[in-house]
Order: structure tokens, then C-alpha cells, then sequence
């Protein structure tokens, strides 16, 4: 197992529900719990789920000069982001090829957070910086607690002097919650309405500790990263590392709606627009003849022809199929195309389906 170098205030907490506090980006993480992953996948879908994504890194970056650092490292135009919203997408090499993916959250007054995974953005975020009138922090004293599902306004809105109703998709603020002061932002990870909370280490922990005291009687109830894979291969959300890496460009893993091409000069520009049209492999969705949950790196065969590889699987006892994200050549990723799972001891029917699996006009998330 690998060492964690990170440490998350709620690991107390994870360690009374069973986790073993298993590695990921450096900080042990709640992979299980001792609940059933199928009750806490439940939670997120008919209540709300809390998941601690505490293992994502955070980044201050302040200074006059923070809206062009910013905006050069992404793929999106973050000079149209304004105060109080927030931006999706992917980080990229010179070489136009995917380095990690981000929020960008601008929260006024020269100062954005940027929000990623196990890539290297702040690596990339650093090298942009230079000569500039700008500083770049990471944060690790700044937790992130995530409430997923559909009751999951009507709880916190009980209870933050805000009118959290009003918040919409992909924007931020700083209010309270509970008396504690905070970033209620209006993102997840889940196919869900949900809100990501960000706040300091010494409060953290009561936060937590009330959202699940005040949301027991509705269903709320803690959530591992086991159900947190579940719901985002079922709303077909990428994880860096898993279904994208730097042997990828966005146009081949559904990022290509993020490249804002008439934008301003950004990392990697000219490479990746030249490599639209050039796509080497498709991200898709397939649903497989299977009760359960394939292992993951099975190749996929069309006619006989390999064809791809499977990524990230997952059993979705709620939709009663086995699921997974896969890469495959582009002619053969076409929505409807069966194709043929091989393995060790593997040898299953797959058929290529429209993504999102669930909810796929993305209303729960957007209403």
C-alpha cells in the first residue's frame, strides 16, 4: 500500500466506519466502509450521500496577474468566468495532451482556487507563474466535504444564512453553514444535484458531524469512494489517471465541448487543435451480459479484432447492469456496436450505450 503524506482531519471518522484509510493523491481516503457500498450508492440516488473528497489539492492563486495565469493553464476561457462561478476542464501539456482536469473557481478581488486531482497542475500552475505578479499556495488545511443527492438542498439550506436554492450550477460562495464559515459551491461528482463544502480542518470536523446528525431521519448517510465510483461511471464522469492521462487528447475522451478554441493563447493550443480529427481512441459506455462488476483492463473485441480496452467498471444494482467506461478505435465506438469483452477466464457480450447511463439529459444535475 502506498504511504499517505496527507492526512485529513475527518480520518478519525473514517476509521470508526470501518475504513482503512486507503491511498489516494497522498492522502488516505475512505475506499470502503463497513455500510454496504449498495445502501450508500441508494443514499446518493433517493436522499444524499456525504463523501469526503479532502484527497483533491487545492490552489490559491492571488494576484493581478491571476486571471491570465489561470486562464493560459486551462483549456476553457476563464476571462468569461465571472466572480462568484467556476469552470470545468482539462489541464493540458505543450504537447496537447491531458496533464490533469481542474475547477477553477473565481472568487472576486484577483483571486481564484483551483481545484484538481493526482496530475500535475501545480507543477504547470508554477512554471506559468513565473515573472508574473502572481502567488500560487497550496492549501491543505482547506477540506472538501461533498453532500450529493436530491435532498441534499433541502438540508443545508436549513441551515446557512444564505438562500442556497438560488445557487446555480458551477458557481460558488462564502457564507456559513451551521455557524461555521465556508465555500458552499455548487458542484459534484455524483449525477446528482449536490454541493461541495470547503472549509478549514478545525471545523470540519463538526460540520461533517452535524450534516449526518441533521440528515439521519431523511436517509443522509456517509459515502465511500466504492459508491462514489458507482454513481460517476453511472453519470459517465471521467477520473484523471483512470479514464484520461497524458496519452490523450480531450477531443478523444468527451472533452472536446471544453476547448475554447476562439480564446486567447493557452498551454498546449496549437497542438491540440491539430489533433482534432486525429483521435487515436473514443471514450464510450458499455453495458455488459455479466451480474457483476468486470476487473477492469479486459480487451474489447469487434468481429474478432481487438478493438479497445475497458477502464473503469462498475455493477449498478439500481439500473441491474454491469457498466464500464472503455476506450475503443474510433470506428468502432458507435452507440448501438456489440462488441465482445475478453479476459482471463473472461468472455462476455458488451454493447455500446449512449452516456451518461443515468439521467442522460443531466436534468438532476442542472435543475
Amino acid at each position: 500500500m502506498t504511504e499517505s503524506t496527507r492526512t485529513s482531519a475527518l480520518a478519525s471518522r473514517h476509521l470508526a466506519l470501518g475504513s482503512d484509510l486507503e491511498d489516494w493523491n497522498g492522502m488516505g481516503t475512505a475506499w470502503s466502509y463497513s455500510s454496504d457500498p449498495c445502501y450508500e450508492h441508494d443514499a446518493v440516488r433517493k436522499a444524499a450521500g456525504l463523501f469526503d473528497m479532502s484527497g483533491l489539492k487545492k490552489i490559491h492563486v492571488k494576484g493581478k496577474d491571476a486571471e491570465a495565469v489561470v486562464d493560459y493553464i486551462i483549456t476553457r476561457d476563464m476571462t468569461q468566468i465571472v466572480p462568484g462561478q467556476s469552470a470545468y476542464g482539462p489541464i493540458l501539456t505543450d504537447e496537447g495532451m491531458i496533464a490533469d482536469d481542474a475547477i477553477i473557481a473565481n472568487m472576486g478581488g484577483n483571486e481564484y482556487i483551483v481545484v484538481h486531482g493526482g496530475g500535475s497542475t501545480m507543477e504547470l500552475l508554477e512554471e506559468t507563474a513565473k515573472g508574473k505578479d502572481v502567488t500560487c499556495e497550496f492549501d491543505d488545511d482547506l477540506h472538501d466535504i461533498s453532500l450529493q443527492g436530491p435532498k441534499a438542498l433541502e438540508l443545508l439550506d436549513a441551515h446557512t444564512p444564505m438562500d442556497l436554492s438560488s445557487l446555480k450550477y458551477f458557481h460558488q460562495k462564502k457564507t456559513k453553514l451551521f455557524g461555521h464559515s465556508c465555500i458552499i459551491s455548487r458542484t459534484g461528482y455524483s449525477g446528482e444535484r449536490g454541493y461541495e463544502i470547503f472549509a478549514v480542518a478545525d471545523v470540519v470536523c463538526d460540520l461533517w458531524d452535524k450534516i449526518l446528525e441533521h440528515g439521519k431521519e431523511i436517509g443522509v448517510m456517509p459515502c465511500s469512494f466504492t459508491a462514489l465510483d458507482k454513481v460517476r461511471i453511472e453519470a459517465a464522469l471521467l477520473f484523471y489517471g483512470y479514464d484520461m492521462s497524458e496519452e490523450n487528447t480531450p477531443w478523444e475522451v468527451t472533452l472536446g465541448w471544453s476547448v475554447s478554441a476562439r480564446k486567447g493563447d493557452f498551454r498546449g493550443k496549437e497542438a491540440v487543435l491539430a489533433a482534432k480529427g486525429r483521435e487515436k481512441v473514443n471514450l464510450v459506455g458499455i453495458s455488459i451480459d455479466h451480474d457483476d462488476m468486470l476487473a477492469g483492463g479486459e480487451k474489447l473485441l469487434l468481429d474478432g479484432k481487438e478493438v479497445g480496452s475497458v477502464l473503469s467498471p462498475g455493477y449498478s444494482h439500481r439500473m441491474k447492469k454491469s457498466l464500464a467506461l472503455v476506450h475503443v478505435i474510433p470506428e468502432a465506438a458507435k452507440a448501438g456496436t456489440n462488441l465482445t469483452v475478453k479476459g482471463d477466464d473472461v468472455n462476455y457480450a458488451a454493447l455500446i450505450e449512449r452516456t451518461p447511463f443515468y439521467d442522460p439529459e443531466k436534468t438532476r444535475t442542472h435543475q
